[in-house]
This record gives C-alpha cells, sequence and structure tokens, in this order.
C-alpha cells in the first residue's frame, strides 16, 4: 500500500509521525524565545542605545540578516552534505551561547552598541548554517504527501511563537529588564537540543548526501538557473523580502514615532503581526499542494495590507492592518517555501533553500537601511508605503509568469513534486 492511502488527513496530520511531533515540540519553545530576543534587542537598540534611530535598527538587522548571503556557498552545500541533525545541534547550542553572552552584557549594564554590532554578526553567521538545515531537515522526519503539511506546520509553531514571544518580552521588558530576555532565550534553545537528542533515529528518513567535489554551490545555481518556475518564486521573494518584509523598523518606528507606545504595547502590535501570520500558515497546512496563483494573490494582497498600514490614525487600527499582512506574507513565504521543497530534486535541497532564505532574509542587509533611512527622513508611514509597492510588484511579477508560461500559448504545468529515489508517492 502506498504512503499516501496511509496519511492522516486534517491540518495537523503530520503530528500523527512521532519524530515530528518530538522536533515540534522543542521547535515552539524555542522559537518563542527567539522571538522575545528580537523584540527586547531591537527596544535596546531603539531607546536604550540611541533616541528611536530606525537606521541603527536597520543596520544591526543587515549585521544579523547579511550572513544568509555572504555566506551563501558554504551553507546550502554544508546542508546537504553533513548529518543535518548533528549540524542543528551544533547551531542550536552556538545561539544559545550566544543570548547569554548578550543577556549577561544587558543584566549587568555593560551593553554597548558595537556589542550588538557584533553578537548580530555572530549570530547571523550561524544562523546561516541553522537555517537551510532546519528548513530540510523537516523532509527527514516527514516523507511523501504530508511534507507539504509539515512545512507549513513548522511556519505555524514559528508564527505562533511570534504571537506569543513579543508580547511576553514586552512583559518582561516593562517588569525586569531586557538583560532576562535574552538569558531566558538561552535557556530555551535546551528544549530543540533535547528534542534532537530523543528522536527515533531508526525512523529518521535520510536525505541522499551530495556528492564531494568542486563546484557544488555552482551547480546549485546552475539548478535554479534552468527552472524558470524557481526563478520566478525567487524574484518574487526578493522584492517582499528586501522591501516589505522589515518588520522590525515598521512597528518599532510607527510603535515610537508615530503612535508614542511603551514597550508593552510595542510587544502587542508584534503579536498582532504574528496572529495574521499563524492564520496564514495553517490555511497553507489545510492545501493539499502549492501553487503559483497563490504566491501572486499573496504578494497583492500584502501590498494591499501594507498601504492599510502606512494610513491607520490608531495604534488598533494599525494593529488590525497588521493582521492582514500577517496572513499574507505567511501565505507567500510558506507556499514559496512548499512549491520549492516539493518541486526541487532531493540532492539539490539544501543548496535551493539556502538561496531561497539568502534572498528572503538576505536582502534585508539592502533593503533595512533603506526602509530605515525612508522612516528617518520621511517617516514611518512611507517606510510601509515602500512596503506595499514591493508587495504590488512581486504580484505583477507572479501574474506575468501565469500569463505567459502556465496559461499562455506555451503553457507550463506549475512546479509538481520531484520524486525522491526510493520514497513511495
Amino acid at each position: 500500500m502506498v504512503e499516501a492511502d496511509l496519511a492522516p488527513r486534517g491540518t495537523f496530520r503530520s503530528l500523527s509521525v512521532f519524530n515530528y511531533r518530538v522536533w515540534a515540540g522543542g521547535a515552539i519553545v524555542s522559537n518563542i524565545g527567539t522571538w522575545m530576543q528580537r523584540t527586547a534587542q531591537d527596544w535596546v537598540v531603539l531607546t536604550q542605545l540611541t533616541h528611536n534611530n530606525a537606521t541603527v535598527v536597520g543596520i544591526v538587522m543587515a549585521l544579523q540578516f547579511g550572513p544568509q548571503v555572504l555566506l551563501l556557498p558554504f551553507t546550502g552545500l554544508a546542508a546537504d552534505r553533513l548529518d543535518r541533525r548533528k549540524l542543528l545541534m551544533a547551531t542550536q547550542a552556538s545561539m544559545g551561547v550566544l543570548a547569554l553572552g548578550l543577556g549577561l552584557l544587558t543584566v549587568t549594564d555593560a551593553v554597548r552598541l558595537w556589542q550588538v554590532y557584533l553578537f548580530a554578526l555572530l549570530l547571523g553567521c550561524v544562523t546561516a548554517f541553522d537555517a537551510p538545515a532546519r528548513q530540510t531537515f523537516v523532509s527527514e522526519l516527514v516523507v511523501g504527501p504530508n511534507l507539504s503539511n509539515a512545512v507549513a506546520l513548522n511556519s505555524t509553531s514559528f508564527n505562533a511563537a511570534r504571537m506569543i514571544g513579543p508580547a511576553v518580552a514586552g512583559v518582561l521588558i516593562a517588569l525586569v529588564g531586557s538583560g532576562w530576555v535574552f538569558l531566558v532565550n538561552a535557556a530555551s534553545f535546551g528544549a530543540v537540543l533535547l528534542s534532537l537528542r530523543f528522536l527515533r533515529r531508526g525512523e529518521l528518513h535520510p536525505a541522499v548526501r551530495a556528492a564531494r567535489g568542486r563546484g557544488g554551490f555552482a551547480e546549485g545555481l546552475r539548478y535554479v538557473w534552468s527552472r524558470r518556475d524557481i526563478r520566478t518564486i525567487l524574484l518574487m521573494l526578493f522584492l517582499v523580502g528586501t522591501f516589505g518584509m522589515n518588520f522590525p523598523i515598521f512597528i518599532s518606528s510607527m510603535s515610537v514615532s508615530v503612535f508614542h507606545l511603551g514597550s508593552r504595547e510595542f510587544g502587542l502590535l508584534t503579536s498582532a503581526l504574528a496572529v495574521g501570520s499563524v492564520v496564514g500558515a495553517l490555511l497553507s497546512a489545510r492545501r493539499a499542494s502549492p501553487r503559483v496563483s497563490l504566491l501572486a494573490v499573496g504578494a497583492a494582497v500584502f501590498g494591499v495590507g501594507c498601504a492599510l498600514a502606512a494610513v491607520m490614525p490608531t495604534s488598533w487600527l494599525f494593529g488590525l492592518a497588521l493582521v492582514v499582512v500577517g496572513v499574507a506574507s505567511q501565505t507567500l513565504t510558506t507556499t514559496a517555501n512548499s512549491s520549492i521543497q516539493l518541486a526541487t530534486d532531493p540532492v539539490m535541497r539544501g543548496r535551493v533553500i539556502s538561496i531561497l532564505l539568502a534572498i528572503v532574509v538576505g536582502g534585508t542587509p539592502i533593503g533595512a537601511p533603506i526602509v530605515g533611512w525612508v522612516a528617518d527622513s520621511f517617516g514611518p508611514r512611507w517606510s510601509l508605503a515602500l512596503g506595499a509597492t514591493a508587495g504590488f510588484a512581486a504580484a505583477v511579477v507572479g501574474v506575468y509568469y501565469l500569463v505567459k508560461h502556465v496559461h499562455g500559448p506555451a503553457g507550463n504545468a506549475e512546479p509538481r513534486p520531484a520524486v525522491e529515489p526510493g520514497r513511495t508517492r
């Protein structure tokens, strides 16, 4: 009997797999800690180390996400060639140590801006290796028709943490200070390390390892360039990821400079964005298969959401607009991730996903300083207008692909799953 016949149905069907349940349990705890730290870091930079300087927040983001691009020749190849479980144990432990260091500096009032820059850069270097391994490790936990569902539930976990973490961080910052938020995050990495330790290794589905040799990264680039569908998805993600997904700048600058809010309200606005992201991820989990047409819709709605957020007169209306932005951004990123993972040859998956992550996250070093400068020079509302423009531009790219290459005279089928060697569809 084929695996598809045995697979349970429903939004949470991947949780029927023991290893995925264990992994998801550890991941949600660690993700909450990560979002707590991101919130506290933005708050420290904006209110403690500078005087509401959004450009500096953009520089911190650039340092933290820039390594996704700079280390691209190595990170995807590491995910394809190394034991992903062991690689994740090393990266997760390293991130915990970095959170501990920044927390101790902040608690003792010794933290300086250059130290935040340094820790952001180091964290970015570790995350560059962690992210593609973590994304593709899902395919070793869940195989067959449930892989797309597992990818979507991973996004649900990440964004549920985005909903919980900032709200908790806002309260902790007000009660005990930002430094303790970093220390809580350091402890949270223990959960994911324990989950990796207690996986049933005999029930893992190890990926086919890429052969050692020269030109591994170049081979990944050639593979991406040969696939029109993947190129289109990556271009859409570049536009939205570079100029649209600068949420720390949008929310922090609007909170402080426009609505004059405190840390608790700042955390709640970040959580409002996460509410939309969770809804978007759960909707993605219910879909049987991802489609490029859905990417175009997601990009267009993202543009509308940013435009609405830019003109909202009150903080609670701004929060409602952020829910729309969250649904759209998560629909876009989850659908793109699922589409590419399912359509990519398994032996190339790590390199292709690292390119995807480099474009989504690594575009930040380009976009974040620009968006921060726009917020400082013309006002936070104009930075959101820039994000709206990026969403509409990405939607145009998607529609062009659908009209010319899917529904046009030379219509191609939308991306279909690549059959993995030795795995039954």
